[in-house]
């Protein structure tokens, strides 16, 4: 059985560890984070603090859009463009990953307190009840903050997250001690 992910593309990129998991994955991006790569691709901010890691992620990145922009992908892409919510057929990278891309609306209900891409991200989380991986702080503790009711992992602890994970009812569990 894959397990889900709903995850910023840029971050698979980013983190190679991420496409070499123990266990099938399905990383489910919601579409604006697949847009996010090509602003990242051409312009002029570092996406990593070190010029050679900076590199080697942008080389990253543009494997990535190639991915998306293969014809066969960019079909299912599009299908999946057609209405709110709609989620794309898988868009198999190997064996063990896949992606499924998602047309997710920010539907301001959180727009004060989290950016469109955070809303985005949060709302695929909730409406497809699968966790949220993610290496911003910030991010993680307004999660908590706004009581907001998603499953988050640390980017830190994705092999856990992929090896066992914590199921609803483990955490009801937990807390009911």
């Amino acid at each position: 059985m894959r397990r889900r992910f709903v995850i910023e593309a840029v971050m698979v990129a980013t983190y190679g560890h991420l496409l070499v998991p123990s266990r099938p994955v399905d990383f489910v991006l919601p579409y604006s984070t697949i847009m996010e790569l090509y602003d990242m691709k051409d312009g002029s901010e570092p996406v990593m603090d070190d010029p050679g890691e900076d590199a080697h992620v942008k080389g990253k990145i543009k494997e990535l859009i190639a991915f998306f922009e293969d014809p066969f992908n960019r079909k299912k892409i599009e299908r999946a463009l057609q209405m709110p919510w709609r989620q794309s057929s898988p868009l198999l990278l190997n064996e063990r990953i896949q992606f499924t891309v998602v047309h997710a609306v920010d539907n301001a209900q959180y727009g004060e307190y989290f950016d469109p891409i955070e809303t985005e991200l949060l709302l695929t989380s909730q409406k497809l009840s699968i966790p949220l991986l993610s290496d911003q702080f910030e991010f993680q503790d307004k999660l908590l903050e706004a009581e907001v009711p998603v499953q988050v992992y640390d980017i830190e602890d994705y092999e856990f997250a992929v090896e066992q994970g914590i199921t609803a009812a483990d955490f009801d569990t937990m807390t009911d001690l």
